[in-house]
């Protein structure tokens, strides 16, 4: 358990609050001696939703797809157009 003290609430509340948004509880002192705690409310656990990488590549180029000799074909005229 970390601790802070009343002056640090004031002058290093961000830190503080930084410590509790982790998880940590924090012990306040007041004159030499502890008089509190504190600690964050757990939050109700949303699932981050993560980007569907698949159907943006879809919705890009559609259901195409290229043979390797393709690409090499399209990647070299792009280089032959970057030179000239």
């Amino acid at each position: 358990m970390k601790s802070a003290t009343v002056a640090d609430l004031r002058n290093q509340f961000r830190r503080v609050s930084a410590w509790i948004e982790e998880g940590e509880t924090v012990q306040i002192i007041r004159r030499g001696k502890p008089f509190a705690r504190l600690s964050g409310i757990t939050p109700e656990r949303r699932s981050k939703k993560k980007p569907d990488m698949l159907a943006q590549l879809r919705e890009i180029w559609g259901e195409k797809m290229y043979s390797e000799s393709q690409v090499r074909e399209m990647r070299e005229s792009e280089i032959e157009g970057e030179e000239g």
